[in-house]
């Protein structure tokens, strides 16, 4: 009945969704070998309301930066060349974490607390 109701609400939905960009920008910081860890975050977004408050960009940006600070990859330069706003990307990032934090995500489905701590580290806290 949840279609009817939303048919009769006259309810319009649409939702962008961050695979398309994070492929593309994978591809521009050229680090491929990190597709298959960040699509994974990508996909545990949709366990928040993120896709519906962030840009898809950015969600993908935020799940590169976990992915880069996670298998050690610089990335910090490419970074810096987007000119994007790196305070919401890490903000971003944080909920992410926050997220693995909270629900403590089995570490044979997602991230393990040793993995998570690090990178909680070395993220300022929410500006």
């Amino acid at each position: 009945m949840e279609m009817k109701l939303l048919e009769a609400l006259d309810y319009y939905l649409v939702v962008y969704h961050p695979y398309r960009p994070l492929l593309h920008l994978l591809q521009d910081a050229g680090v491929t070998d990190l597709t298959q860890f960040a699509w994974g975050l990508v996909n545990d977004t949709y366990k928040m309301d993120l896709i519906l408050v962030q840009p898809p960009y950015m969600i993908a940006l935020a799940c590169i930066y976990i992915a880069s600070v996670l298998k050690d990859k610089d990335t910090t330069s490419w970074f810096e060349e987007l000119h994007v706003d790196m305070n919401i990307v890490k903000n971003i990032s944080m909920e992410i974490l926050d997220f693995y934090e909270t629900y403590k995500v089995d570490p044979q489905r997602g991230l393990s607390d040793e993995k998570i701590s690090p990178i909680m580290n070395k993220l300022p806290a929410k500006a």
